[in-house]
């Protein structure tokens, strides 16, 4: 039995091959007693659950076999796909996570989280995540049909893409005392996340004693995997030749 991580796949329907590499993924990597977490932007957009293109019926289909054989799925609001909501839940057979989220592996509790929070020297990020996320902005944006959903969130990506390209590239990764500061908060020493598609297994102390901060990779050229089966494990899934878009 292993409880697996993953996040950042932005799937879309301008990347069909990473879509059948993470359905393949689902239907050949985990077996019975297995447990997945995908730690936010499952989807590079997501405007509603009302709103279902190939790509997210595929994804659908695909969890729902999982649930089929009692395999769970939970899955953790991105920057990117943050109205998944309870329609999509009850189609996939997901269960949607809070951001952050504790839970037990083996003799250790582990923080789980996406990682935008972590990343405050972004000031700019963190005010418009603040703006976007707020009740009123969310059911304003699901109150518009969906050409006009589709129009604002494609100047979200613009706007955000243009920012990105001006800033340095520390700037967007996580701030350590932000690090400490939750782990603190939580009384936990490992924390796992995503978002920065910076893949890797960090150690420092805290309080004299180690503490680890693991990084998930994204699913832009490859898939990207982080496997416990007693002891933490990156894992990287070759996109196949066969299998270019």
């Amino acid at each position: 039995m292993s409880t697996l991580f993953i996040s950042d796949l932005h799937l879309c329907a301008g990347r069909p091959a990473i879509t059948r590499l993470f359905v393949e993924f689902l239907q050949q990597r985990l077996q019975r007693g297995d447990h997945l977490y995908i730690l936010g932007d499952l989807f590079e957009t997501w405007i509603g659950d009302d709103v279902l293109d190939k790509t997210g019926l595929q994804v659908i289909e695909a969890l729902q076999q999982l649930h089929q054989q009692q395999i769970p799925v939970y899955i953790m609001h991105g920057n990117r796909d943050f109205l998944l909501g309870d329609r999509f839940a009850a189609a996939s057979g997901a269960t949607l996570i809070p951001d952050p989220c504790m839970i037990k592996l083996g003799n250790d509790n582990i923080l789980l989280m996406h990682g935008d929070t972590l990343c405050t020297d972004d000031v700019d990020y963190q005010a418009f995540r603040l703006q976007v996320r707020s009740p009123d902005f969310c059911n304003e944006f699901l109150s518009h049909p969906i050409e006009k959903r589709i129009e604002i969130a494609g100047q979200f990506r613009e706007t955000s893409r243009i920012r990105s390209k001006k800033k340095r590239a520390e700037i967007m990764d996580v701030n350590q005392a932000a690090v400490e500061a939750v782990m603190e908060e939580h009384h936990l020493y490992h924390l796992i996340h995503g978002h920065t598609h910076r893949p890797a297994q960090h150690q420092f102390k805290l309080h004299g004693r180690t503490a680890r901060r693991t990084v998930l990779g994204d699913w832009y050229q490859q898939g990207s995997v982080l496997r416990y089966d007693g002891t933490f494990t990156l894992e990287t899934l070759p996109l196949l030749l066969d299998h270019t878009q």
